[in-house]
């Protein structure tokens, strides 16, 4: 079957994250699915490994891990989803990528796929639902009600995940949220996401949030450079405030959350999966959840951008743009 990949290097020069790769067919056993894949989305972690990761014509790297499709066949210990079945989901790191016409996948993360939205637009969705669900709701612990009040910081909240955690957090909680966004077209879409209020991560945040009459904050959410906006984070944050962190920071002087009793959390959603805990199946749960909520309205697909058919070229034009720094929302493709 076709998949997308790479055996070699990355080149900075060329930019050649993927290549078009022939693998086997693969067949699933125990609670793996295999799923025909209808359409993906691309995310920043691709990126990530595809230029850190090591590769070779012997053991190719297939990237991709958000994912929409049919299920076409079921191991033998899998009892979640039948052949036919609709899903979307996010995979693991540590195993084959969606960029495939085919792939495994452990249906203890898998959901059923919004039945009001395309492929494209479900498969938009797993990745950054799941990281911006656990980083408020197990990571924070704020609770999914309307009574959860308090000032949660956005920092990136145009991004994929930025733009799930304003929509959960405006939508399923009484929080104020202030996002940062530093473009017209991303003040815009930080809105139309639910903010309470867009302010810039150019300029000081200390200040922004000050001038809104706003004394302190008790969740602040670290999205993208957060070595940058560390300091103005603890300055913001009221005693016993957390600090939750998705990105790959240079070092951080976590002696200055000292005087506060401040917390810090780290949210990678691949950890269930990767070490298969004995909540495993919550990121199933949490989907099927997430994917209500889609149909039912109150939720909205973050897909911004699509790149046409999944092919070498147009997954490259798709890779080169989210590396640019500048993707609003999520960027997808259909098989």
């Amino acid at each position: 079957m076709k998949a997308f990949g790479f055996t070699g290097p990355f080149s900075k020069e060329e930019q050649n994250y993927v290549e078009q790769l022939d693998i086997a067919t693969p067949t699933p056993k125990g609670h793996d699915i295999l799923v025909e894949v209808k359409a993906v989305g691309i995310n920043p972690v691709d990126t990530k490994v595809r230029e850190r990761a090591a590769a070779s014509p012997d053991a190719p790297v297939i990237l991709g891990y958000d994912a929409a499709g049919i299920v076409k066949a079921v191991g033998d210990k899998a009892s979640r989803f039948n052949v036919g079945d609709e899903v979307f989901y996010a995979g693991l790191v540590s195993r084959a990528g969606s960029f495939s016409e085919n792939q495994l996948v452990d249906e203890r993360i898998v959901g059923l796929k919004p039945k009001s939205l395309s492929y494209a637009q479900s498969a938009a969705m797993p990745l950054t639902s799941i990281t911006a669900w656990e980083l408020l709701f197990e990571r924070f612990g704020i609770k999914k009600s309307k009574d959860a009040s308090g000032v949660l910081l956005v920092i990136g909240g145009a991004g994929g995940v930025g733009s799930m955690m304003i929509q959960l957090a405006s939508k399923m909680t009484g929080l104020t949220v202030i996002a940062t966004a530093s473009r017209e077209d991303t003040v815009e879409w930080c809105q139309k996401m639910g903010a309470t209020h867009v302010i810039s991560h150019r300029e000081n945040l200390v200040d922004q949030i000050k001038a809104l009459g706003i004394d302190h904050i008790d969740y602040a959410a670290g999205l993208t450079r957060t070595d940058l906006h560390f300091a103005a984070m603890i300055d913001l944050l009221k005693p016993g405030g957390k600090i939750g962190v998705i990105d790959d920071p240079g070092p951080l002087d976590v002696s200055l959350m000292k005087p506060k009793s401040i917390s810090f959390h780290w949210e990678f959603m691949f950890t269930r999966a990767m070490f298969e805990t004995d909540d495993m199946v919550e990121q199933a749960n949490l989907l099927d959840a997430v994917s209500k909520m889609l149909d039912d309205g109150i939720l909205q697909s973050t897909m911004t951008k699509d790149f046409g058919e999944m092919n070498a070229e147009n997954l490259n034009k798709a890779l080169i743009y989210q590396a640019s720094g500048t993707a609003i929302g999520k960027s997808v493709l259909t098989a």
